[in-house]
């Protein structure tokens, strides 16, 4: 069998098992998750996805239904895909109107770190393995509290330890919980995966760039690189605010290690920092890293860190390949893109 991630547009993210032989839409109907289908003949395009990652093979189908450009790019029809390898698929329409809802997962706290006076690492050990793409998040429901925070992954998909880098933030629901009252054991709801932030196929040079605690998902991308491989260089640059809040930076070390290729640099942005290299990340794109805009960008940061970026770009007169966003708040992970 076969694993095929749906990612809907709303970002929720449900994985289903294709047996040999069966299409797409066959398995997610069997398992009650009501892909957009009219014909289940290749013939109206209504449950046309675009193939992110994985190989397939198209079936039958009529070109009013799929053109060949648009199967050039990726797009195939749910009804007549058949995987030959596991597969992450953009369903364009939202989970609930395809019935179905992030799953609910349950788990206990193992370990909380304090990396630094500004950062936990969260460890939580699940029931049962978590499937989700490296980049997306989680919502941790705070015990007590009613409410729920949203954290990006930093460990890798399926296993039952899932890591997470959670901002220290004075009087914050999550933080107060980790600095006073979470203990060995303590169960926690966690409701996901979600985001359409989340590592594609490498086919080019990727730039990675990470503002504070956004690193987490590169942890979980590049330790999902280092066990597949790549052949395409990729480079992170990783900033922070004060030099306090630069953790994790062992972990960039041993990814180095482990993935030909991979180059990382850290700066950080207080003038009073004694760190070799200051400034924001945008201060800090070189061109050997930028490949012309012949890349895919990926970059998780508060919103101020996307707009400059953003900025950048649109300065030097560069349009990368593509460009993946998430946007977080305070309080958690924002909207991706």
């Amino acid at each position: 069998m076969h694993s095929v991630a749906l990612n809907f547009e709303d970002g929720v993210t449900r994985f289903i098992a294709c047996r040999p032989g069966e299409t797409v839409a066959d398995a997610a109907y069997r398992l009650g998750i009501n892909i957009p289908l009219d014909c289940r003949d290749g013939a109206c395009g209504t449950c046309r996805v675009h193939c992110e990652s994985g190989r397939f093979d198209p079936g039958s189908y009529i070109e009013d239904a799929l053109s060949d450009e648009e199967a050039a790019q990726g797009y195939g029809l749910a009804c007549q895909m058949r995987p030959k390898t596991d597969l992450v698929l953009a369903i364009a329409a939202s989970s609930k109107v395809c019935k179905t809802k992030a799953a609910a997962l349950k788990g206990t706290v193992s370990a909380v770190r304090r990396l630094s006076d500004t950062t936990f690492g969260l460890s939580v050990e699940t029931e049962e393995p978590v499937g989700f793409l490296p980049g997306q998040y989680v919502n941790i429901a705070v015990p007590g509290s009613g409410q729920a925070r949203s954290y990006s992954f930093s460990s890798v998909p399926g296993s039952r330890q899932a890591e997470f880098l959670i901002r220290n933030i004075p009087g914050g629901l999550m933080s107060t919980f980790l600095a006073e009252q979470a203990e060995a054991g303590a169960a926690l709801d966690l409701t996901g995966p979600s985001g359409s932030f989340y590592l594609r196929e490498i086919h080019r040079p990727v730039l990675m760039l990470a503002g504070g605690t956004g690193l987490a998902p590169f942890l979980s991308m590049l330790g999902t690189v280092a066990a597949i491989g790549t052949d395409q260089p990729i480079h992170l640059v990783y900033g922070v605010t004060h030099d306090a809040d630069l953790v994790e930076t062992e972990a960039l070390d041993e990814a180095a290690g482990r993935i030909p290729g991979f180059s990382f640099e850290t700066c950080v942005a207080s003038p009073d920092s004694r760190h070799a290299k200051k400034g924001y990340v945008t201060e800090h794109l070189a061109d050997a890293h930028l490949h012309g805009g012949a890349i895919d960008t990926y970059l998780c940061g508060p919103p101020a860190m996307v707009d400059a970026v953003r900025k950048t770009f649109a300065e030097r007169g560069l349009s990368p390949a593509s460009f993946h966003y998430e946007k977080f708040a305070a309080s958690g992970v924002g909207s991706g893109a």
